[in-house]
């Protein structure tokens, strides 16, 4: 049956010495020796550890292998927008290129702004800098609104449906519209100067345009659309 280890304790033993008087012997405890061994190891250990750590350094990353292959944006463009895009091209293509290095064309078989990085492209964010820029136009922002979104790094773009709000139809979708605009624009510009934004009102265009062709044909005239 295994016994349990008496832990170490002081012990003071007596003796006799030469001149016949009693004389005491301390011997020292081995438990508070391990004590002390184990604090001034922790204390080492402390030590060690409060050395402040030194960064690694490493070297530059070059241009070349921070950007990876040739990538591509299109940015659909709806029938409506062509000839804005065809009269206000050298402003949309000027500053893609010039400005960010990218290369921009217009395909005609799929009627897609086509936005591609090259070798001279150095800011990683130009792709999708001129991809949000063209699609602003192309949702009916003015060229200089839009080209907010090139000079700035805090802007940004956000587009939804009115009928993803409220599902309407007809009537009730151009009053919910007339409402969102106000008398001569002035709701809209007020949002605009409150929250510092742009907003535009795609479908007022159309809307505007079927107004004025139902009114001619009213007066007898021909509609122009």
């Amino acid at each position: 049956m295994d016994t349990e280890k008496a832990p170490t304790v002081d012990v003071e033993v007596t003796g006799e010495s030469k001149d016949g008087a009693e004389a005491f012997t301390k011997v020292k405890s081995k438990k508070k020796n391990q004590k002390r061994k184990r604090e001034q190891d922790g204390v080492d250990m402390d030590t060690e550890e409060s050395v402040a750590i030194k960064r690694p350094q490493f070297p530059p990353i070059s241009g070349d292998k921070l950007r990876g292959p040739d990538e591509m944006r299109k940015i659909p463009v709806p029938p409506h927008r062509y000839t804005p895009l065809k009269e206000n091209w050298l402003k949309i293509f000027t500053p893609i290129v010039e400005n960010l290095q990218l290369q921009v064309r217009f395909n005609l078989k799929t009627r897609n702004v086509e936005i591609k990085t090259c070798k001279e492209t150095q800011e990683i964010s130009a792709l999708t800098k001129a991809a949000d820029f063209v699609k602003a136009f192309i949702l009916g922002f003015q060229v200089e609104d839009a080209m907010a979104l090139i000079r700035l790094d805090e802007l940004f773009l956000e587009s939804f449906d009115v009928t993803d709000v409220k599902p309407l139809k007809g009537d009730h979708l151009s009053r919910a519209i007339g409402r969102i605009a106000g008398k001569g624009g002035k709701t809209k510009f007020t949002i605009e100067n409150v929250t510092k934004t742009r907003i535009v009102l795609a479908e007022t265009y159309n809307i505007k345009m079927a107004r004025t062709a139902i009114c001619n044909l009213i007066l007898g005239k021909q509609p122009i659309i």
